[in-house]
């Protein structure tokens, strides 16, 4: 097939088609020494209108290279099941900002309703680690792994899970992390990262979080003006308590009156 024709078969230009040739992508079957010509097989059609789809899905040519070389459709599958998972990511990414552009648009009458809290001493089962705010996701599901498997061995809670996170996390970008789960006595088996632990009585301002990650800055950003105007801020870590996994309250410490 000539350049034209096999360009009309596949809906390639020309100029696709020169290009994928020199990336080593998709070679014509066939180059005339004389006026470099390219000629193509039919049987290369498939071949070219996957190397469109999967140009069409974002696909780096790298990647095209391995799964067209794929040796195995085992193998080819997991290339292509790798570059779902990023493009996920980037799913997430853009409803994330999507998710930010709304609340920017959110009518300024629109508040956060606060409440005072009194929470007493309560015995935890927590992992308490200083990480670096990068690591902080990663972070989150291997500690809530760890409190999964603990409650799958028997660990009775007493209430929601909730997370501690210090000042200097978000300051220098690395500080105090810690997931917990309250428990009734201090006096259980524990294994890995977990340890147990009292956590002293603290006063709270709380918001209550619904929805995703998203737009959790908002509800963070309404605790902090009303402290600064109505509150005096105390040096705890702030206490998120995950009422569900679409429901958080949040906790600024402050000063008890």
């Amino acid at each position: 097939m000539t350049i034209g024709d096999f360009s009309r078969a596949t809906r390639l230009s020309a100029k696709a088609l020169r290009f994928y040739h020199q990336a080593g992508v998709l070679s014509p079957a066939q180059v005339d020494a004389g006026n470099g010509y390219r000629m193509y097989a039919a049987g290369q059609i498939a071949e070219a209108e996957a190397i469109r789809t999967y140009r069409a899905l974002d696909m780096p040519l790298d990647l095209i290279r391995q799964v067209l070389a794929a040796p195995s459709p085992l193998i080819r599958d997991r290339l292509l099941e790798r570059h779902l998972a990023r493009l996920e990511q980037q799913l997430d990414a853009t409803r994330s900002a999507i998710a930010a552009l709304q609340s920017l648009l959110r009518p300024s009458g629109d508040t956060i309703p606060l409440e005072r809290r009194s929470l007493p001493p309560t015995p935890v089962a927590i992992i308490r680690e200083t990480i670096e705010l990068a690591d902080l996701g990663a972070w989150y599901a291997a500690a809530m792994g760890d409190l999964d498997r603990a409650v799958e061995a028997g660990l009775e809670p007493q209430g929601h899970r909730g997370g501690l996170w210090g000042t200097e996390l978000f300051l220098d970008e690395r500080g105090l992390a810690a997931l917990f789960v309250p428990i009734r006595s201090l006096e259980v088996e524990l294994s890995g990262r977990l340890r147990t632990e009292w956590l002293p009585a603290v006063e709270l301002v709380v918001a209550r979080h619904e929805g995703t990650d998203d737009t959790v800055a908002e509800v963070y950003a309404a605790l902090g003006r009303h402290v600064a105007e109505h509150e005096v801020s105390a040096e705890d870590a702030i206490r998120e308590t995950y009422i569900s996994s679409t429901v958080t309250e949040i906790g600024w410490p402050v000063v008890a009156a």
